[in-house]
């Protein structure tokens, strides 16, 4: 459980310090105030990134050059600072030198309006959501998805040179093909656990007996080196790797018909749902680790069929931060601690 945080120069908040409670934390206030703000500061400060943007750099304060995030998860004290020349991490005032201790502490589902593009907008959102997920349970998936992406950038830079040399981007194949191989099997083997679960928790949140299917499909045949070697051509010419990890994507069907299409915005909001919640769940029965729940300002959006069906399927034991501009929402009252932004300030109410 996440029992306290501190913020210094994040986003608005040039200070900033919170308590936890287990359960539900509330947090009203107008558009603007720094809501979201504190959830993506908690997820930062578990995984060193940031739910809401692919880099850290956003996060500073605008005029400064850095920020820092500390906390209190399981009895540790966690403290991550952030420049653009260096990340330093300590557990416990003890500085780390690499990254995997301390990210093995906290586990983190993040719900938000914008998961809806999870369904209906393009392949980038539904990679970054497995990865998001997959760095979390797997220890080897960081370093695997970091050495593919950094073979990646190298061999397109190389095809976007003036004078592209074929031996030269052939340099790069050996490590994309290798560490592109080792991702795509996990890919593939997490979306063959997550398909169940994303299924079952579609079934109780839409209150109907419509069926969800989610499929991986992957950026390149069964042998990579093969399609790459046939692409090279098509390369030269459009100047960037075209087959890989990087193309991969989910399929997401309701009813057998995909749900980007053809669904309404009520059941894409339901699939990407059921996409979080199977998050949860595989951290909840798989790992044995009920994660840190970050539900931002959904609950307005969902009518009251699918707004109770989420709150009575999310892991009971997860501590969940919510953040609302209202609890009208709420049809009883609130149970857990509820606090008020203004002006950058926290109000208990």
């Amino acid at each position: 459980m996440l029992t306290e945080l501190q913020l210094r120069d994040f986003r608005c908040f040039e200070s900033l310090r919170v308590e936890f409670a287990p359960g539900f934390n509330f947090f009203l206030g107008r558009n603007g105030q720094g809501k979201t703000s504190i959830l993506e500061a908690a997820c930062v400060l578990l995984r060193l990134q940031s739910q809401r943007s692919s880099t850290l750099a956003p996060v500073v304060r605008f005029g400064e050059k850095a920020f820092g995030v500390a906390g209190r998860v399981e009895n540790h004290r966690l403290e991550f600072r952030y420049s653009a020349l260096r990340r330093k991490v300590s557990i416990d005032e003890v500085e780390q030198r690499t990254f995997g201790e301390y990210l093995r502490l906290g586990r983190v589902v993040s719900f938000a309006n914008t998961d809806i593009e999870l369904v209906r907008g393009g392949s980038d959102a539904r990679r970054r959501y497995l990865d998001f997920l997959a760095t979390q349970i797997d220890p080897l998936y960081r370093p695997t998805l970091r050495a593919y992406e950094r073979a990646l950038r190298s061999r397109n830079a190389l095809l976007k040179s003036a004078h592209p040399r074929p031996r030269e981007i052939a340099a790069y194949d050996s490590p994309l093909i290798e560490q592109g191989t080792k991702l795509g099997v996990m890919r593939a083997r997490l979306v063959e656990r997550l398909a169940p679960l994303a299924a079952d928790a579609h079934r109780q949140v839409s209150g109907t007996a419509e069926t969800l299917r989610v499929r991986f499909a992957p950026g390149n045949g069964e042998s990579f080196a093969s399609d790459l070697a046939n692409s090279q051509a098509k390369e030269l010419r459009l100047r960037q790797t075209i087959v890989g990890p990087h193309r991969d994507d989910i399929e997401l069907a309701v009813e057998g018909k995909s749900a980007q299409p053809y669904a309404s915005e009520g059941q894409q909001r339901t699939v990407a749902l059921a996409l979080k919640m199977a998050q949860a769940r595989i951290f909840a029965l798989e790992e044995a680790t009920p994660p840190l729940l970050l539900l931002d300002d959904i609950f307005g959006e969902l009518d009251p069929v699918r707004r109770n069906a989420l709150l009575a399927h999310l892991p009971t034991d997860a501590q969940k931060l919510v953040t609302a501009t209202t609890m009208q929402w709420r049809d009883d009252d609130a149970d857990g601690p509820v606090l008020e932004l203004r002006d950058r300030q926290l109000i208990a109410r």
